[in-house]
């Protein structure tokens, strides 16, 4: 008998297809809410789960229990259990590597945009007030041989930080958990404490997951430390940021300018003051919004399942203490 798939979000047909050769496909458009008709009774069948954005639930959990895997259409899994699934010996998935240089792009564009204020300067030119050389009023500052300070070198900070150091001679700062001694050589770049690499840094960009321990991780006190002229760029998570702070920092010229494709709440409320605000670049959430490579990350989740539900070992696990069991 066929192992049941409960499929949340877009595949392509040919990667549908490609599950229904080995898989029962039990589709579902709405939202994991178990308030909802007909969730509950799909979830009970579910042997393994795809898709994005997946909020878990021990409830969910519990209508759940033939399950053994999700597989989640995306790096992050912060609205995902780990302790939960680990527990119940329920395998998660993610999808990294594949989104790497196409989310390194995004931060490095928003470091361009924000640092040469080009949405702003954009504009000018819109609304018809280019009518003279513009002064130094709208003056913005150098990108190219800045110090670039990266809270979190993972995979997609790496990427970011290579395209500084080796494209731009940015000099590259580092606040991790572990050394990165391959990349300190290959970049020049130097680990520091997070106070110093605030204090030292002309560009800061975040890059960590969001995990207790970093969830407002850059606040009041964190802003306080840069300089007048820093530009702060969060491509992580929006609530690893005090969103408040952010906004009293840029109203009152305690930092420069922000290039942000995450926020505390999303879809962005209309109410909020950043898309407004004119040393802002506010993006909703595209980083690795580009057809190739939600093309590969659906297929990395793909592929993480089938392998998962016919007992061999995915290309991404979470969890791995599941695999011993």
């Amino acid at each position: 008998m066929k192992k049941n798939i409960m499929v949340m979000g877009r595949l392509s047909a040919s990667q549908q297809e490609e599950l229904a050769q080995y898989f029962t496909l039990l589709e579902h458009s709405g939202s994991l809410d178990l308030t909802q008709p007909g969730v509950a009774e799909v979830l009970s069948k579910a042997h393994g789960i795809i898709g994005s954005g997946l909020p878990v639930t021990p409830e969910l959990l519990d209508a759940a229990p033939a399950l053994e895997v999700i597989s989640t259409v995306s790096v992050g899994y912060d609205s995902i259990p780990v302790d939960e699934l680990t527990k119940r010996g329920i395998m998660l998935c993610n999808t990294p590597d594949v989104l790497t240089e196409t989310t390194a792009d995004i931060g490095f564009a928003l470091i361009m945009a924000a640092g040469r204020r080009m949405i702003e300067l954009a504009e000018v030119v819109k609304q018809g007030k280019w009518t003279s050389s513009i002064g130094p009023d709208l003056f913005a500052n150098d990108v190219h041989g800045k110090t670039l300070g990266m809270v979190g070198f993972g995979r997609i900070g790496a990427a970011i930080a290579r395209r500084g150091a080796l494209g731009f001679g940015m000099p590259i700062l580092y606040s991790n958990a572990s050394p990165k001694p391959e990349l300190e050589k290959e970049l020049g770049a130097k680990r520091c404490e997070l106070e110093t690499l605030l204090a030292e840094s002309d560009y800061v960009c975040i890059t960590v997951p969001l995990t207790q321990e970093t969830e407002k991780l850059i606040g009041k006190h964190e802003f306080s430390l840069m300089k007048p002229s820093a530009v702060f760029v969060n491509i992580a998570r929006g609530k690893v940021v005090d969103e408040a702070a952010l906004i009293e920092a840029l109203e009152n010229d305690t930092i420069r300018a922000a290039g942000l494709d995450v926020f505390e709440q999303e879809p962005l409320p209309a109410s909020s003051p950043l898309p407004h605000m004119h040393n802002v670049v506010a993006l909703p959430h595209i980083a690795s919004a580009t057809h190739e490579t939600r093309q590969a990350m659906a297929q990395r989740a793909v592929d993480n399942i089938r392998l998962a539900l016919q007992g061999e070992r995915p290309i991404n696990v979470v969890n791995e203490t599941v695999l011993n069991e």
